[in-house]
């Protein structure tokens, strides 16, 4: 197989499964201003104590597979989106610190309330930079470098979408985590940003396709919208299922798993937008993949800890399965 379209499809995976995983987890800290009342707020941090960090685990993954793999991307993305990087990075260590001390805290803990979410939302918002600066291009040269493209109207808007985004997902994971009233308003949120995320989709994708003539192309061109038509119809399938799911308790994991479809088809549309890309229009991912010695020698790594990571992931979602008690031991 062709290895840098081997190690690209890896990247992805592991992408999505940081996507999904530290989305609801960041989630939860975007919806703690609407869980306030005496005990909630301590449920919500017990229903990710346990994985919240092992989450983390796919970002290091993907940012490492990015540096070996494909370090002229690595670099030109790094140099561009320097700023909402380092902006992530700097919230994801509030974030875990509020992790370690709230637990541990009396007087201080709003203040540590106040860097989890605010550490979370902060994060969601700087990787939706990232996306949007990635799916409407990169003008090259010195002149990309210096100047703030990765503030746009069009970015700004992902943005505030991936956040929505994540909120719905920890909606759906407290209603299946959950009971009485707590899922109860889970389900409510869940429902309220179900629709803002179809909506902020829709937007998305009418943007770029008026703004981005390539991308327009690649999915209207010919027949190709019969081909790709699969995707647009499955997101709408998923979020009608969703809908009705969050409205009984028959199916209680099933809106979260509909939130996990919802963002695979995303990455999916994203991918045939911009594909064999890293950088769009000036870096495919054979131009910035490294020697192939390089991709041989970090193949075996690659596919002794992809699957040990999965296995220990899944067996630690195994473990703490079942609904979130509010007696349980947070640390």
């Amino acid at each position: 197989m062709d290895l840098p379209l081997f190690y690209f499809l890896v990247l992805g995976f592991c992408i999505f499964m940081y996507v999904c995983l530290d989305g609801f987890d960041l989630g939860i800290g975007i919806l703690y201003p609407w869980f306030d009342k005496p005990g909630e707020r301590d449920h919500l941090m017990l229903s990710i104590s346990h994985v919240w960090d092992g989450n983390e685990t796919w970002l290091v993954m993907g940012g490492a597979l990015l540096y070996g793999i494909f370090p002229a991307a690595y670099a030109g993305l790094l140099s561009i989106l320097y700023i909402p990087l380092m902006l992530m990075l700097f919230s994801l260590i509030f974030r875990g610190v509020a992790f370690e001390y709230r637990f541990k805290s009396d007087r201080s803990r709003p203040y540590w309330d106040f860097a989890f979410s605010a550490g979370s939302a902060v994060a969601a918002f700087c990787q939706g930079l990232v996306l949007g600066t990635i799916v409407q291009g990169i003008p090259e040269g010195s002149e990309a470098m210096s100047s703030l493209h990765w503030i746009t109207p069009f970015t700004i808007f992902t943005g505030f979408a991936v956040m929505a985004g994540y909120a719905m997902l920890a909606a759906c994971y407290l209603y299946m985590k959950s009971r009485g009233v707590i899922q109860d308003h889970a389900a409510k949120l869940a429902k309220v940003l179900l629709v803002m995320v179809m909506i902020a989709m829709a937007v998305v994708s009418i943007w770029t396709v008026l703004t981005q003539p390539d991308i327009k192309e690649r999915w209207f061109s010919g027949s190709h919208f019969l081909y790709l038509a699969p995707l647009p119809i499955l997101c709408l399938i998923a979020a009608v299922v969703s809908w009705k799911d969050l409205h009984s308790h028959r199916h209680e994991a099933r809106p979260f798993w509909c939130g996990i479809l919802l963002f695979l088809l995303g990455l999916a549309g994203l991918v045939v937008s911009v594909f064999p890309y890293l950088i769009p229009h000036q870096l495919t991912l054979w131009q910035a993949a490294s020697p192939t010695t390089s991709l041989e020698f970090l193949l075996p790594g690659v596919c002794i800890f992809i699957p040990v990571i999965c296995l220990y992931t899944l067996w630690g979602y195994r473990v703490f399965s079942g609904k979130v008690e509010d007696y349980q031991e947070g640390y």
